[in-house]
C-alpha cells in the first residue's frame, strides 16, 4: 500500500530568485572574509621582501658655505669626518620568524647614537617595529613588550637600516633589540647588545 503523503510534507520548489539571492550573499560574505584576511593577517607580505640599504650617517659637515673660503675648497681638501664609535653589538637570533643579522650601537661625531642593523633578514609581516626591550633574547617572549623603547616602523625586512635612538635611553637596562609584531605580539627575533 502506497504512503500517502500529507500537503504540508511536499516542501514547494525553491525559486530561481531565492537561489540566486543566497549565491550573491554567500559570495559577498567570501569577499568580506577575503578583504578582512589581506587587510588584517596581510599573508602577502610573506611573498614580498622590502629591502633598505641605508649608509652609516655621519655628522653634519662644520664647513660654513658662505665663508671666503669654501669656494676655494674641493671635497679632497676637506678631512674625511671621524669614524663612528660602537658601544655595543649583538647577534640576531630566531624566534617565532626565522631571522639572522647583526645589531649594533653606533655613536657618531655629533653626539647622536643610533642603532644599526646590518644583514637583516626576516620574515616580513605587518605592524612590524624595532624595539629596545629589557627583556633578554632568551627570555619569556610575552616579555618583550612589557618594558621597551619603540624606535619605529621597521623600515624593511632585509638589509642595512639605522635608527636614531632618544637621548635618555639606558642601554643597561634596555639592551636587546627586537623586532615586533604588533599586531600578533609576536617576537620575529631579538639580539642582546654586548658592550664592546
Amino acid at each position: 500500500m502506497a504512503d500517502v503523503l500529507d500537503e504540508h510534507d511536499i516542501e514547494p520548489p525553491q525559486s530561481s530568485a531565492s537561489r540566486h539571492r543566497w549565491l550573491w550573499l554567500a559570495l559577498v560574505a567570501v569577499i568580506a572574509v577575503t578583504v578582512f584576511v589581506l587587510f588584517w593577517f596581510q599573508p602577502q607580505k610573506l611573498f614580498i621582501d622590502d629591502r633598505v640599504d641605508e649608509e652609516i650617517p655621519t655628522a653634519a659637515s662644520s664647513t660654513d658655505s658662505t665663508t671666503p673660503d669654501s669656494a676655494a675648497t674641493t671635497p679632497s681638501d676637506s678631512p674625511d669626518p671621524p669614524e663612528p664609535v660602537e658601544h655595543a653589538r649583538g647577534e640576531f637570533v630566531s624566534l617565532d620568524h626565522g631571522t639572522s643579522g647583526i645589531a649594533r650601537v653606533l655613536e657618531l661625531a655629533d653626539g647622536r647614537r643610533i642603532v644599526r642593523l646590518e644583514g637583516l633578514d626576516t620574515d616580513n609581516g605587518p605592524d612590524l617595529y624595532l624595539y629596545l626591550g629589557a627583556n633578554p633574547a632568551d627570555g619569556d617572549e610575552g616579555s618583550f613588550d612589557d618594558e621597551f623603547v619603540n624606535l619605529g616602523r621597521l623600515k624593511g625586512n632585509q638589509g642595512d637600516q639605522n635608527y636614531e635612538l632618544p637621548a635618555a635611553t639606558d642601554l643597561d637596562r634596555h639592551s636587546t633589540v627586537v623586532i615586533w609584531c604588533d599586531r600578533f605580539d609576536s617576537a620575529f627575533g631579538a639580539a642582546d647588545l654586548m658592550s664592546t
